[in-house]
């Protein structure tokens, strides 16, 4: 019986308008009101989501997401931490000087907080996330300090791609490196994921591995699709996820979200 459902946001549960379809809405209410934990797994900090969580009624005080693709398990109403994996200022240095030979930006992010890294090419992640505070800055200027949470560099498809071709074998030792959006190139620490997430948050509420379903539909996903009792891949996942999951739903513009949650939940 599955007892908790994470879902990612982009490609999955939102449209490709951003919007939440009525048939999704319903869907997870229905869960919910069975006593099922409906967990949204996003690379978003909490404050990019809120407005979600609120729409969708997961603002319970025992309502939680996985944010930072895994970096923090969290309470939705307040915040509460209760489970992370920052990143370490000696790993920001790497990546700054991997994307300045590379010829991308850098963003590196803590909490609510987009420090834009000056030097490299402008970033494109105020469009995909314009909620955020972003503040221009040199690396020299980053509080060492802080808790930072992940680096992103946000930039065209293509030029990104050329420059994944080009990231060493040592970085993927060192890191988790993953496209979550085909202008979104994410930078996490060593085993830091959303499947990680997933199984501190099942352990804490006693949840089985093979209790938990999960759906989404690009490469961050891959991590929950293999790690759960039951990987949904949506209609519009990219291959590698088809390939790991057990079942594919209907695409993001069709309620495939609500679809899984009929058909193997209620």
């Amino acid at each position: 019986m599955i007892k908790l459902i994470g879902i990612d946001l982009d490609g999955t549960l939102l449209d490709d308008k951003k919007t939440i379809s009525d048939r999704n809405f319903q869907a997870i209410a229905q869960a919910k009101a069975k006593g099922v934990k409906v967990v949204i797994t996003t690379g978003r900090p909490l404050k990019a989501i809120e407005h979600l969580l609120e729409a969708l009624d997961l603002y319970d005080d025992e309502d939680f997401s996985i944010t930072f693709n895994g970096g923090l398990v969290q309470k939705n109403q307040t915040g509460d931490i209760l489970a992370k994996t920052p990143m370490k200022f000696e790993q920001l240095e790497v990546l700054n000087n991997l994307t300045k030979a590379l010829g991308i930006p850098l963003d590196v992010i803590s909490d609510g907080t987009v420090y834009q890294i000056q030097g490299n090419h402008q970033s494109w992640y105020q469009r995909a996330n314009p909620i955020l505070s972003f503040t221009p800055i040199t690396f020299e200027q980053l509080d060492q300090n802080l808790v930072y949470n992940k680096a992103i560099s946000a930039y065209d498809a293509k030029i990104l791609d050329q420059s994944i071709a080009k990231i060493s074998d040592f970085y993927y030792e060192h890191f988790e490196i993953i496209k979550s959006r085909d202008i979104l190139l994410e930078f996490m620490p060593k085993d830091v994921t959303k499947a990680s997430g997933l199984a501190q948050l099942a352990d804490l509420l006693n949840i089985k591995q093979d209790e938990v379903m999960t759906i989404g539909d690009e490469e961050n996903d891959l991590s929950m699709i293999e790690w759960a009792g039951l990987g949904v891949a949506m209609g519009n996942a990219v291959e590698l996820i088809r390939s790991a999951s057990n079942v594919t739903t209907l695409d993001n513009n069709h309620d495939g979200v609500a679809l899984a949650i009929e058909k193997y939940v209620l």
